[in-house]
């Protein structure tokens, strides 16, 4: 089950990759509902995945990195 909610935010969080207000969103709700050790894959695929956008990586901040 718990693989499936990480894909699951994964993939909520690359469609709404597009506004990072709503990017912004999802991730604190993704944090508040994953498991301590899903957070850590969290982490590591945010910030994978901001690298190329800069206009999410504020969205970081949220990650306690």
């Amino acid at each position: 089950m718990s693989r499936q909610m990480i894909s699951y935010t994964k993939s909520i969080l690359e469609r709404v990759s597009f506004d990072p207000v709503l990017f912004c969103k999802e991730l604190e709700k993704a944090i508040r509902m994953l498991l301590p050790y899903e957070l850590e894959e969290l982490t590591v695929w945010v910030l994978n995945f901001t690298k190329e956008k800069p206009e999410l990586k504020k969205c970081e901040i949220y990650l306690n990195v």
